[in-house]
């Protein structure tokens, strides 16, 4: 299999592109690059001007935002396969989170006029944009829920499911300040919380890793 093939194998995996023919991907690729970076950096900030669409092959990304006082929130954390930097392409041309990635990794980026050309010859891929953006509404008012509603215990038990159904019983490459920032809350808190889920039977703590024995019980939590 030739390097092409590969990349229009990829490609042809990512969400908004299913639609699309090996033909039209082929074309499509002479206006992608390719682009490595190393972990800590900072793709864009609130107020940036968006000009590039990006998508991750490999490694991780986060999205935050920081309060007036200085504290940290994490939006999401997105793995490969995973498109980013679409949102304020097809609203105000603005970006209102930081993006950093979490990881070394390696991306494909499209212009903003590539982006922009696609979706109007392409009105499948416009469609399947839309699709993403709907999910991630979806999942930010759900978030949004839990943070208003929801104990320190049911915010972190929903955390630890979402990771469970994701990607199986380990969670791995989060800290406990990771946890704390993505549900509202104080890495001693969530240090505290980890610790009684532990000695309930729930969880088995690791560095950078918990394993979800009773995933049951966690559901049961996250409803409080």
């Amino acid at each position: 299999m030739t390097n092409l093939d590969q990349k229009i194998g990829y490609l042809k995996m990512i969400d908004i592109f299913q639609d699309l023919s090996r033909q039209e991907i082929q074309q499509m690729d002479k206006s992608i690059t390719m682009s490595t970076c190393k972990a800590g950096k900072v793709f864009y900030q609130p107020e940036d001007r968006a000009q590039v669409l990006f998508i991750l092959k490999k490694g991780r990304v986060q999205f935050y935002k920081i309060s007036p006082d200085g504290k940290k929130l994490i939006v999401s954390t997105i793995g490969p396969g995973t498109v980013f930097g679409e949102m304020s392409m097809l609203g105000q041309g603005m970006h209102n989170t930081f993006a950093e990635a979490l990881d070394d990794c390696l991306l494909c980026v499209m212009s903003r006029h590539d982006v922009e050309y696609m979706i109007l010859n392409k009105p499948q891929v416009g469609l399947r944009i839309m699709q993403v953006l709907s999910g991630r509404l979806t999942e930010s008012e759900a978030r949004l829920e839990n943070l208003a509603f929801k104990t320190i215990s049911g915010r972190l038990a929903s955390l630890l499911l979402k990771h469970y159904h994701q990607s199986g019983p380990e969670v791995k490459g989060f800290t406990h300040q990771d946890l704390a920032d993505t549900i509202g809350t104080y890495r001693e808190t969530v240090t505290q919380t980890l610790n009684e889920f532990k000695s309930a039977g729930i969880i088995k703590i690791g560095r950078k890793r918990i394993e979800i024995l009773d995933a049951a019980a966690l559901e049961d939590m996250a409803l409080g």
